[in-house]
């Protein structure tokens, strides 16, 4: 036990070194909360990497009671092409839209304004369905340890209402701090699980049986049968790809600076000039990020599926998890190895409750976005000093919770709606790169590159299509009641007084209420211009609609401010240029008030104070 307490220690020692700080600086040069790679690596992808606790579980789960667990390694050679295709299509899509926005912003450029807002209400639905499955099954992986799973529903859902208010209370500390925990966590996790694997190795080569069987199966399937829990096995290991959307739209809080090993690179390896170039800059880090994306999901999913095979341990065997019952067995092969088991277990129930972070991330990144272009109301869009919306975070917590008790804690109510909405903003991602090479780029490269980004959109489609079959008989048809019903109410919202946002309502929200400058906030002026446009042409045509049944009220809303060429709004070649609404603020006229104009005085910062 001295063995496992020592190497315990030396692990968090590492962990705790390499962790990030947030530098004071930094907050000031780069904007409140910007943060690195080693906090972007934390805060967008701990979703992705803890999926590992449940994602081949929920897979070989699929196959094991048909007898078909062997076709395991079908499903974890579809999930690892899968990955390698979205991974690769975000990597390249962060040269194209670096300033943020993910899918939103693409389909708002080479799309339709109706689709663009399609996207953003299914990410917001998908961010808060992550915080109820991550925090349930966090509060899961608690009880199991207990030996309480399965009881008290009122304890499942407290449990993850804790967690869920634990990672909130994180997220509204700000980027940096939160940021460091987290990567704490992932590195001890990162560093743990290289043990076990090495103890899973020596248990094999020891010869340990396998466990016996003490699940019969349930029944011999078809070909045709053995397709579809194929299908329904790929499905649900095919989860938390959230993180690539993640970091996409996230791009705007990472900072514009090499990543250190992209220093060190371009002053020991310039040969390799290419490769430190396409990883520089924020649109790098960002990279990096995706780049884990590419490998690890594949890879640990094979790992996982090779040894719950072999030693014949599943979801619920001895009445452990899948990843539970390994770890039994490789930490068993390590002297006093039961420290780590329960180290590891508890580890796991921290991980799942702040996989929630990075959907409180894309929270903040996408409802002040939804404020600007007149899908939520006003009031959301606000920032802390620590460069945190938290109202956002907030309300997404209280739904969240909300939504919690109305499962009565059972994750397994959430699960058939988490994962389904982020393959439609992948395929409108493929589709709006498909269309961008097609309109920037000649020759062999705008044939293959377009025929690529296309593959990748259809792909993303047919998971979509997948997700929702695969899990039909868990829910999955709901999702489309539930999509319906949301694209319905978004454009309700929109077009009710909540959505009417004027050139002078958006440079409020965007530049002094968000304290948001530069390219960001251009393309978000853009955007909101774009859907005053798309919201005046919804208004004309309700009003012919109601027209053919004699039912004649002309549309009251003033035609919108065009918005212009997406490049010349961005002013992508003169950067310094000022906002594209600045011409209609200083000739707008102003509204007359009891007692005239108001005095001139001098301008003041955000306390107050005279600069």
């Amino acid at each position: 036990m001295i063995f496992s307490i020592a190497l315990l220690i030396v692990i968090v020692f590492i962990a705790f070194r390499i962790s990030p700080v947030e530098n004071k600086e930094d907050a000031h040069i780069h904007g409140a909360g910007q943060i690195g790679l080693l906090a972007a690596i934390a805060l967008f992808g701990v979703d992705y990497f803890t999926s590992y606790f449940y994602a081949t579980g929920e897979m070989l789960n699929a196959l094991h009671p048909y007898g078909l667990e062997h076709w395991g390694y079908i499903a974890a050679a579809i999930i690892a092409i899968a990955n390698i295709s979205f991974g690769m299509l975000y990597i390249y899509s962060l040269g194209t839209f670096n300033e943020g926005g993910g899918a939103y912003t693409a389909s708002m450029r080479y799309l339709t304004p109706g689709l663009s807002l399609v996207v953003a209400v299914v990410l917001i639905q998908d961010y808060i369905l992550t915080i109820v499955v991550s925090a349930l099954s966090g509060g899961d992986q608690l009880l199991s340890i207990l030996n309480l799973y399965g009881k008290y529903w009122w304890l499942h859902f407290l449990i993850g209402a804790i967690l869920a208010g634990i990672t909130y209370w994180l997220t509204i500390r700000g980027r940096g701090e939160s940021a460091r925990i987290v990567f704490m966590m992932l590195g001890i996790f990162v560093l743990l699980t290289i043990v076990l694997f090495i103890g899973l190795l020596v248990a094999n080569l020891k010869g340990i049986p396998a466990t016996a069987a003490v699940e019969p199966i349930v029944q011999t399937a078809s070909i045709w049968q053995a397709l579809y829990h194929l299908l329904t096995a790929s499905m649900k290991g095919m989860v938390a790809l959230s993180g690539l959307e993640a970091m996409s739209n996230g791009i705007q809080f990472v900072i514009h600076e090499d990543a250190g090993i992209v220093k060190w690179g371009k002053k020991r390896l310039p040969r390799l000039k290419k490769l430190w170039d396409f990883y520089s800059g924020k649109s790098g880090i960002g990279r990096f990020v995706q780049t884990s994306f590419l490998f690890y999901g594949g890879l640990t999913t094979f790992m996982l599926t090779a040894f719950a095979i072999r030693f014949n341990v599943y979801d619920g065997t001895l009445g452990r998890t899948l990843v539970g019952n390994l770890a039994f067995i490789g930490f068993d092969q390590i002297p006093g190895g039961i420290v780590l088991f329960w180290v590891y277990q508890v580890l796991a129930v921290l991980l799942l409750a702040a996989a929630s972070m990075t959907a409180m991330q894309d929270l903040q990144a996408t409802a002040w976005r939804d404020v600007a272009i007149g899908e939520i109301p006003e009031i959301v869009a606000y920032r802390n000093p620590q460069g945190t919306f938290t109202r956002s975070v907030t309300a997404g917590f209280i739904i969240a919770v909300g939504l919690m008790l109305l499962v009565r804690g059972r994750t397994s109510v959430a699960v058939p709606f988490y994962g389904v909405g982020v393959f439609m903003p992948i395929m409108v991602m493929g589709f709006a790169i498909r269309k961008h090479i097609q309109q920037t780029s000649i020759g062999q490269k705008r044939v293959w590159g377009a025929r690529a980004a296309g593959g990748v959109g259809i792909l993303a489609a047919i998971v979509f299509v997948g997700q929702i079959v695969g899990k039909w008989t868990e829910g999955g048809w709901v999702v489309l009641i539930t999509f319906s019903l949301l694209v319905l109410l978004a454009n309700t919202l929109l077009l009710s007084p909540i959505g009417q946002r004027d050139p002078k309502t958006i440079h409020r929200i965007v530049r002094e209420k968000a304290r948001v400058q530069g390219s960001m906030a251009s393309i978000v002026e853009w955007q909101s211009l774009k859907m005053q446009e798309y919201r005046y042409s919804l208004l004309i045509s309700l009003s012919k609609f109601f027209g053919l049944f004699g039912i004649r009220r002309p549309v009251t809303s003033p035609r919108p401010v065009p918005a212009g060429d997406y490049d010349h709004a961005l002013h992508s070649d003169h950067p310094e240029a000022p906002s594209l609404l600045q011409q209609y603020l200083d000739f707008a006229p102003r509204q007359p008030k009891l007692g005239g104009a108001p005095k001139q005085t001098s301008s003041g910062n955000e306390e107050g104070k005279d600069e």
